[in-house]
């Protein structure tokens, strides 16, 4: 009879950004589950700490509340989760790599090429493992469609859509500036859709990339997120490019302070002749936000329509078809609360501390992700400057 592996010590946890997604995604799972101790929570802003303390300055037993990452001791915590606005995110994780901490990271992984070079060589440094945080391949029903993709024959295109009804986060603060956020819609809820497709598409490199931005509601009040509360949030939404990205939408004095897209399109090939279509909005003409993925394969296709992410105005529940030879059929897929994702992801975390193979995957993946969508952005920035320079 085989002895079953010991079970792993509850991992020393530091939490690192204080705003909506650490106190509303992270924080609250983290300190309910028995496989981790939250040891340290850690922003510069005195009113994040203080959302951790409370007004009498106490936070939770054995919480340290720290103002920069520069106090924590690698003997002292075995994993940052670092929620952080975008452009500090390759910052913050390369210094806490380089010491020797494992990081998990939310998304955007990194804004360019050229951070996501920087956080392999300070993972290489430190001798540890950067983790992504994508909670959306982790779904009931996006594995359900991963589960009815093995029956498609050989994948030959994907088509990615998440689309909101209203849904701008932070309209005016770092969400929606460019040098702080790297771009818009497509940064934002891009990275998610297209880390569902990387289960799909292997390890096949983008070939061609071309696509579209645009930003029609970003400074309408109706098309603002509901559920959050920016008014008193330093930080980002985990639902969360490179140099140039977001140009095309418009500039930011003209915007009320704004300059990326509320919604980007793109069409991408791999090196093996597969090909994505890309559709990603915070806001849209739509009534409720609504994702929807279709796999098309050489014998058949399989489609999820669904809603992503915290918003209320959601679908009322997800559904997943698979159709062949003409015939429709609905596949079943397990009801679950909303957010249930991020438990899952969690529960893996633990596990991949100790998978040497762990090492250099996530960086992996964001490199192509983020090569596809600095290309994007490129695209639409050719196509902006051609009418930005034809005669009147």
């Amino acid at each position: 009879m085989s002895t079953p592996p010991p079970a792993l010590p509850p991992v020393r946890t530091a939490v690192v950004g204080l705003g909506w997604v650490a106190r509303s995604v992270w924080l609250p799972r983290l300190l309910n589950s028995p496989a981790f101790t939250v040891t340290a929570a850690v922003d510069p802003d005195e009113r994040g700490r203080a959302a951790v303390t409370g007004p009498e300055g106490a936070g939770p037993t054995g919480l340290s509340v720290l103002a920069s990452v520069a106090g924590l001791d690698p003997a002292e915590v075995d994993l940052a989760v670092v929620a952080v606005p975008n452009h500090l995110h390759c910052a913050v994780a390369c210094e806490l790599l380089t010491k020797g901490i494992a990081v998990f990271l939310e998304k955007p992984v990194c804004l360019t090429s050229q951070e996501a070079e920087r956080l392999a060589a300070a993972e290489r440094a430190g001798g540890t493992v950067l983790l992504a945080g994508s909670a959306a391949r982790h779904r009931a029903d996006v594995r359900g469609l991963y589960r009815a993709a093995e029956r498609l024959g050989e994948v030959r295109h994907i088509e990615l859509a998440w689309v909101r009804a209203r849904g701008v986060p932070d309209r005016g603060g770092w969400f929606t500036r460019r040098s702080l956020a790297g771009g818009g819609a497509l940064v934002d809820l891009g990275w998610h859709l297209l880390d569902i497709a990387a289960p799909l598409l292997g390890t096949a490199a983008f070939r061609h990339a071309i696509g579209t931005v645009s930003a029609d509601f970003i400074t309408r009040a109706s098309s603002r997120a509901a559920w959050r509360d920016d008014d008193n949030d330093a930080e980002g939404e985990g639902e969360g490019a490179g140099e140039g990205a977001g140009e095309g939408a418009g500039d930011a004095a003209g915007r009320g302070g704004t300059d990326v897209e509320d919604t980007a399109r793109g069409f991408l090939v791999t090196d093996d002749g597969r090909s994505v279509a890309l559709h990603a909005s915070w806001a849209s003409h739509e009534a409720v936000d609504t994702t929807r993925v279709t796999v098309d394969g050489s014998a058949g296709s399989a489609t999820l329509r669904c809603t992503f992410g915290f918003s209320p105005n959601r679908l009322d529940e997800s559904v997943l078809t698979r159709t062949a030879e003409g015939t429709t059929r609905r596949l079943a897929v397990p009801a679950e609360r909303v957010g249930a994702e991020y438990d899952r992801q969690l529960a893996l975390l633990p596990g991949l501390l100790h998978d040497p193979a762990a090492q250099g995957r996530a960086i992996a993946e964001a490199r192509r992700t983020i090569g596809a969508i600095e290309r994007v952005y490129t695209s639409a920035r050719a196509v902006q400057e051609v009418r930005e320079s034809a005669p009147v």
